[in-house]
């Protein structure tokens, strides 16, 4: 990496610091097993100096941990990626599916299958959340439930018994395997995963973070170490002592964890070497192979209705995005990985041997972000020949 091109993205980040945009920055950029790390700016505005070990809350980030994990448990052969779910879920068994995903929740039909560990890991389990001009039946319906339809709130959500119920109340708005919805399959994924192992983050913690070392990341934070959110217009989001401070009544495994920049560079270097961690491995080849290749049609991403464009340039596999063209902030095909709308990003890229990650406290849509933007496209420079 060169030195001069990776003192312009300090100087980049610190240029948001300076400014007043956020209150601080930890970027990390691996190269050919050589690690940079650049620590900026405060834990809150008006607080003490971040460091290295600063806890943050990772938010959609969680979701290819949980997916690496849901994985581990299909290699040991206590899952199956197209087996029916109605056994472990059977809230969700012989549903019912919206005649028109804007319609009025009484007008349904019979599902014509049933949900999968496929679908969930690759948000096509009929459920999720909807980025429509006007709040269709359901999502009202849905957020009356209280089931989770926007950014983590982890107090807000009942506990996983009851949070299925309520879910399983409301008809599916889609057929499984019909259409590309975010967020929701990885909370199911979560109870999926408690009711086969016990926890969620038992079985988090036996497949992936214990052996990758990645012991600072939890659903509980020690407050002397988290960082203060903030959102998107800067007002605080949750402080220290907030919600994360506390167990959940719901372990989010589509937004819930925090975890630390060295926690994540061991979750992207495994990523990166395609299951390899150190002399070992947490997964085989294949099982991260299938986890990095877009798993959508053409069609599915027409009607995600997800961000206008993001797709035109970008894939999903299980439980994270991929590139699969050039896009604006100067990668190439082929990188992987995902970001958490609290402030975060990591992506692995096996074609330049590379992991990148950024964290922020302030909260927003990476792709209309320009410090996500500023940070990615410095890093390619940075590589560049």
């Amino acid at each position: 990496m060169s030195k001069a091109r990776l003192g312009r993205l300090h100087d980049v980040m610190a240029g948001y610091v300076e400014r007043g945009e956020v209150p601080g920055v930890i970027t990390l950029v691996e190269r050919h097993g050589e690690v940079h790390v650049d620590v900026l700016g405060s834990v809150a505005f008006g607080g003490p100096a971040l460091s290295r070990d600063s806890l943050f809350r990772i938010s959609s980030m969680t979701k290819p941990i949980a997916a690496a994990a849901a994985m581990a448990l299909v290699e040991q052969c206590r899952l199956r990626l197209g087996e029916p779910l109605d056994e472990l879920l059977p809230e969700l068994a012989t549903r019912r599916v919206l005649a028109r995903i804007d319609g009025p929740l009484d007008e349904t039909v019979p599902a014509e299958r049933a949900i999968t560990l496929r679908d969930l890991l690759t948000f096509r389990m009929g459920f999720g959340q909807l980025y429509l001009p006007e709040e269709p039946p359901i999502v009202r319906a849905a957020n009356e439930a209280g089931i989770g339809m926007g950014p983590p709130r982890p107090s807000e959500m009942p506990e996983p018994d009851e949070w299925m119920r309520r879910l399983g109340s409301l008809p599916l708005m889609c057929p499984p395997g019909g259409r590309w919805l975010y967020n929701t399959g990885s909370d199911v994924l979560g109870v999926l995963l408690a009711r086969v192992g016990g926890s969620l983050e038992e079985v988090l913690r036996e497949t992936v973070l214990d052996p990758l070392g990645m012991d600072d990341t939890r659903f509980t934070a020690d407050a002397g170490r988290l960082v203060t959110a903030y959102g998107g217009d800067l007002t605080v989001y949750d402080p220290p002592d907030g919600e994360w401070s506390r167990p959940p009544r719901f372990p989010s495994a589509a937004g819930g964890l925090v975890s630390t920049v060295d926690d994540l560079l061991r979750f992207g270097r495994m990523m990166l070497h395609f299951g390899r961690c150190g002399s070992g491995r947490v997964l085989a080849r294949p099982t991260v192979e299938a986890m990095v290749t877009d798993q959508l049609t053409s069609g599915d991403k027409a009607v995600s209705g997800f961000y206008p464009g993001y797709f035109d340039t970008r894939g999903w596999g299980f439980g994270l995005s991929m590139t699969t063209a050039r896009d604006d902030i100067a990668s190439v095909p082929g990188r992987f990985g995902w970001d958490g709308g609290l402030g975060t990003s990591w992506f692995s890229d096996p074609k330049e041997d590379l992991v990148g990650i950024l964290l922020t406290q302030k909260a927003g849509f990476p792709q209309y972000n320009n410090l996500y933007l500023d940070f990615w496209t410095s890093v390619y420079q940075s590589i560049a020949d």
